[in-house]
């Protein structure tokens, strides 16, 4: 299982927010870049970044230091925040960007999902944010009644084979993630499910690369020493 470090992006800066709250936001750091190579240096191959601004009011005020990120950091990125448009999704490909994640866009407009990814074939994943049980859209402030397995479900049918499923009130808790939905997930065929939210131990990540999945990502244990990236590649690969 492979082991996505996050860094999220508020104004330039390092942040972390509680179940996507603006108003409960811990700055970590003021140099992405430094904190990106911190991580290639301790073995990471992979980045998970939100643009948070661009999450919020869709500018994407970061797309210079997300460009930086993927020239200088030696790291492959997946990005998410405020992909909305083809033209969006372009300007964090052209940014040396891996892979895009749709958000909000790929639950309101799918056939829109449908064609980027016919376009940039296995640059395209689906972020999905679960609450309770079914999809939350806008911040994770709206909970539709769409629910999340049956779309994650029809994923790959769509052209998707990555999907980032957080589950909403385990994010920035560090309580664990919810394995029962993630071993559902497991059992998908054709997607490659990436555990978002919550996890916060060695152990976690044990219980997760026990079920096959794809990769983890890891925000907040890192930054509050919870546990180190070496221990989160260790136990991944066991």
């Amino acid at each position: 299982m492979l082991i996505f470090p996050a860094i999220d992006l508020r104004d330039g800066q390092v942040v972390r927010l509680v179940e996507g709250d603006y108003d409960r936001m811990t700055v970590y750091g003021s140099d992405p870049l430094s904190v990106a190579k911190e991580y290639q240096a301790q073995g990471a191959k992979y980045l998970h970044v939100v643009d948070l601004d661009a999450a919020k009011d869709g500018t994407q005020k970061n797309l210079a230091v997300i460009q930086k990120l993927a020239a200088e950091s030696g790291l492959k990125l997946e990005v998410g925040g405020g992909v909305r448009d083809e033209a969006s999704a372009r300007r964090y490909l052209d940014a040396g960007v891996s892979r895009v994640i749709l958000g909000s866009a790929a639950i309101e407009h799918p056939e829109f999902m449908e064609k980027l990814a016919r376009q940039y074939p296995g640059q395209v994943a689906a972020g999905v944010d679960a609450r309770n049980g079914y999809v939350a859209i806008h911040g994770w402030k709206t909970v539709t009644d769409i629910v999340a397995y049956d779309f994650v479900k029809s994923l790959p049918q769509q052209g998707i084979d990555t999907v980032i499923y957080t589950d909403i009130s385990r994010d920035g808790k560090l309580q664990g993630p919810n394995l029962e939905a993630y071993q559902a997930l497991s059992r998908i065929p054709g997607l490659n499910v990436v555990a978002s939210g919550g996890v916060s131990a060695a152990e976690d990540i044990q219980a997760l690369a026990g079920m096959h999945l794809y990769a983890a990502i890891i925000g907040k244990a890192l930054y509050d020493g919870r546990i180190t990236l070496a221990e989160a590649l260790s136990a991944a690969s066991r």
